[in-house]
């Protein structure tokens, strides 16, 4: 049941397409993941005046899988980030989205519309907007100014919209605006937000950083509904948020810019390496 109605928008095409013109880049679409991979790294090095912040990184992340990246602060995580999402540019290595598309070809917004949405630690929202109309401006539509002029919402968007915002639990704050939501909330609402652009892979950097214990419950609770439907990367400090996130899955633990454990929680949390170098004996 739609539980928002708004007659006007400022973000859709009249025919809801929304636009989304490619301007020759790759669309999410266009990525192709026959191979059942959906990001590959291999051997990246990412030198700074001789540091390597990452050094001859490799590792795959699968359709659909949700990864956990866990390791102590210098380890590489934002760095690696960085690197897929086009804001860092690797010394060596290859980095591919798919099987079809070389990222390090490609800019921060190219990617983006390529389908990959990160999300910082520090949650980014427009605070003097609804939550609906933060929803409303992240929609991946054409930004120009003429069709953003004469654009409304059709009934898909809207479905689009309310959707999303049952997912992220925020139907009822639907037109409060952003500012006035607890820390928790506006992390949900930038988690919407980038679930709006439509994205294959989601990378979200401590999700949980500063949240109340009912918070972080919930937020394990949309990432696993995420989970299948898109592939998440996951950087985050709190182990128990980590074993009750991850279960069986994949664990990758980096240390020094290269990978120093991979598996299931227990297994890493097991490692002799991963005991002395992150969490301590």
């Amino acid at each position: 049941m739609r539980i928002t109605e708004k007659p006007a928008s400022i973000d859709m095409q009249p025919d809801g397409s929304g636009g989304g013109a490619s301007y020759g880049h790759p669309t999410a679409r266009e990525v192709d993941t026959r191979h059942g991979v959906i990001l590959y790294l291999d051997e990246i090095t990412v030198s700074f005046d001789g540091f390597k912040a990452l050094d001859k990184l490799s590792l795959d992340i699968s359709v659909g899988e949700l990864r956990c990246i866990i390791g102590p602060n210098g380890a590489g995580k934002t760095t690696m980030m960085d690197v897929i999402t086009g804001k860092t540019r690797p010394t060596s290595g290859t980095a591919h989205f798919g099987q079809n598309i070389d990222l390090t070809q490609m800019n921060e917004t190219q990617i983006a519309h390529a389908g990959i949405g990160r999300k910082f630690q520090r949650p980014t929202v427009f605070e003097n907007h609804t939550v609906f109309e933060n929803l409303e401006l992240s929609m991946k539509t054409d930004k120009r100014i003429i069709p953003t002029l004469f654009a409304r919402l059709a009934g898909e968007q809207m479905d689009r919209i309310d959707a999303t915002l049952d997912l992220i639990r925020l139907g009822r704050e639907a037109w409060r605006p952003a500012g006035l939501l607890s820390h928790g909330q506006k992390q949900w609402l930038e988690i919407g937000m980038l679930l709006m652009q439509e994205p294959l892979l989601l990378l979200l950097d401590e999700p949980v950083a500063g949240m109340t214990d009912a918070e972080t419950e919930r937020t394990g609770e949309l990432l696993n509904e995420l989970k299948g439907h898109h592939s998440l990367m996951v950087v985050e400090h709190d182990m128990d948020f980590v074993a009750g996130l991850a279960g069986k899955d994949k664990v990758t633990v980096l240390h020094e810019g290269s990978v120093l454990a991979e598996g299931p929680m227990r297994q890493v949390q097991a490692d002799p390496r991963v005991i002395e170098v992150y969490l301590g004996r």
